[in-house]
């Protein structure tokens, strides 16, 4: 049986542990609220470009009988397939990362049983150290983008993919993340980036103004969806950020109860051990009394 010294010691300890989970669970609740209403300011940003994306595809694709554009061409069979990974720099924060990486692996393997190659392009300490270890080869591994996003990275990191494609170097881009729903859910949440698909951006009204816009619709139809495949990029990682700290808060919320609980079980423990060790000394004491009688 531990020793009062020992309990004593241990709850100590987990009162220390107790008060550290605490505080990151407050920090994280704080961090939460600002990622949160950065996500939301995003979204009004997301309808607008979609809006006028759907407008002048919506103008093609009628003067052209069919909307013929690199960003919207198919490829029923892929060769070359490339993951974009978003997961945390850092841990403590549940099965945040580990539900990332379990999707990422289901594709992998869907893919490569249908003999496409699978690139990895990887955000995130945690999903780079995962692969690495793995063995798997990866095309990208960024560090310190998914913990503090900005959209000028978002912007340099989803522009080299895109060449990629326009260039023929990857027939698919699919972006896999773990998005944010509420202050204690998160899901899995797929993109799939490029090709575009042309029923993403059937608007349910075509504009009738007469207006001719400069330059033409090819044109600005490439510089918006440039622009819509950065936003993606960007918000994508701001709705991880979210969820990631949703995920810590609850999993730092989690310990610290599991914490208060250790405590008093402990507690009770020590006062068991100093009731037996109070017993066990008047016992003692008495057995000396009477045999010195």
């Amino acid at each position: 049986m531990a020793s009062l010294k020992d309990i004593k010691r241990k709850i100590k300890s987990v009162k220390g542990t107790q008060k550290t989970t605490n505080a990151m669970k407050l920090v994280s609740s704080a961090k939460l609220r600002r990622a949160e209403q950065v996500a939301k300011n995003s979204r009004e940003y997301a309808v607008k470009i979609t809006e006028m994306i759907e407008e002048i595809a919506a103008n093609i694709a009628k003067s052209q009988d069919e909307l013929d554009h690199p960003y919207f061409k198919s490829v029923k069979n892929p060769k070359v397939v490339d993951l974009v990974v978003v997961t945390s720099d850092k841990g403590l924060c549940g099965a945040f990362n580990s539900q990332t990486i379990k999707r990422v692996n289901s594709f992998i393997e869907e893919y490569e049983s249908k003999g496409a190659q699978v690139r990895l392009r990887v955000i995130g300490k945690k999903a780079i150290g995962y692969f690495k270890f793995a063995g798997r080869e990866l095309l990208d591994a960024i560090e310190d983008l998914s913990s503090s996003p900005t959209y000028d990275r978002a912007a340099e990191f989803i522009n080299a993919v895109t060449q990629d494609y326009l260039d023929g170097k990857t027939d698919k881009v699919i972006i896999v993340h773990n998005g944010y729903v509420n202050m204690i859910t998160q899901e899995i949440r797929v993109d799939h980036l490029l090709p575009l698909d042309p029923t993403e951006f059937t608007p349910k009204a075509v504009s009738t103004s007469e207006l001719e816009v400069e330059p033409d619709d090819d044109t600005l139809l490439e510089a918006l969806i440039k622009r819509y495949l950065e936003f993606v990029m960007y918000y994508d990682l701001l709705d991880s950020l979210a969820a990631e700290h949703s995920a810590r808060m609850q999993a730092m919320d989690m310990a610290t109860n599991n914490a208060k609980e250790m405590v008093k079980t402990l507690t009770v423990q020590y006062n068991k051990a100093r009731q037996a060790a109070i017993t066990t000394e008047l016992i003692e004491i008495i057995s000396g009394v009477e045999a010195m009688k």
